[in-house]
């Protein structure tokens, strides 16, 4: 498959940060994304805007306003993966609508054998053309994935889903079938956000797919080097991190601060955040016992 493995790869938990593309703008975004790699990010989930972001919180939803406002489209997104010089996994998350409609709306067909009506496979295609290794899509139920799991097979690309404290014993099932990559381990109920601690509900949630022989990666509420070490202790693979680091973008939107003091604060962020999963797997069960 694609190149998310070697998120994993080092025997060591991953760390892997979200931000919008475009948000504030292009050029500033790509610094960004840049500096979080630099301070330890394993593989980043660039967020592909959509005006209907129901899984985000207050935070994502504001950094997703402030890249539409300066002009983000699909395509405008793919030109900005294929810019970066970055040497991790890169992971999409968006809504399905951008995916489905992407050929459609484009009105240009993908390659030999594309065509444009609505479907996943041009999205797809010209995601792996540019770089991305998977998809994290979180109003796509698995049950509903398969033609976008075989585009994704088709082009050598991982399908990441989420599990929630709230998802069923037979959708747990159906998603094991079809996930690759990672599993996207949803820490708590409700939606994005930083919080002041980590959930109970975490390490419940790791325990009921603790046989999947993919990756888990806990997202949802982590903000603090201190909730990482927490989470990877509790058995996680790795963590996710979103509002944490939006936060600190809309702070320099808000303070009209320059992109290199913004940049240099992200990528300070990782550093903790990248070192407290580190503290974590050596304070885990597994490694006090070895």
């Amino acid at each position: 498959m694609s190149g998310l493995a070697d998120a994993f790869s080092d025997d060591e938990p991953a760390f892997i940060p979200y931000l919008a593309v475009g948000d504030p703008d292009i050029a500033a975004s790509k610094q960004y994304v840049e500096a979080l790699v630099e301070g330890g990010a394993d593989c980043v989930e660039l967020g592909l805007p959509f005006s209907e972001p129901i899984a985000e919180g207050p935070t994502i939803q504001q950094a997703v306003v402030r890249s539409l406002s300066g002009g983000i489209t699909p395509e405008a997104y793919f030109e900005f993966v294929d810019d970066l010089d970055v040497d991790v996994p890169l992971v999409c998350m968006t809504y399905y609508n951008l995916v489905f409609r992407y050929g459609a709306d484009s009105g240009t067909a993908a390659g030999e054998g594309d065509h444009t009506a609505p479907g996943p496979r041009p999205f797809v295609k010209r995601a792996a053309e540019v770089g991305i290794d998977g998809f994290v899509i979180p109003d796509l139920p698995a049950e509903e994935a398969d033609e976008l799991r075989a585009a994704c097979d088709e082009f050598g690309l991982d399908l990441v889903f989420i599990v929630a404290p709230t998802t069923t014993d037979d959708r747990l099932a159906t998603i094991r079938e079809r996930v690759s990559g990672y599993v996207y381990v949803q820490a708590r109920l409700g939606v994005t956000g930083a919080q002041a601690d980590v959930s109970d509900q975490t390490a419940e949630s790791l325990a009921r797919i603790a046989d999947w022989d993919v990756p888990k990666a806990v997202g949802f509420g982590i903000s603090t080097g201190d909730h990482a070490a927490r989470v990877v202790s509790a058995g996680a693979d790795g963590i996710i991190v979103g509002s944490a680091l939006v936060d600190i973008v809309a702070d320099g939107v808000e303070n009209d601060r320059t992109t290199a003091d913004v940049a240099d604060d992200l990528r300070a962020k990782a550093r903790e955040l990248k070192e407290g999963a580190l503290r974590g797997a050596r304070e885990s069960p597994e490694a006090e016992g070895k």
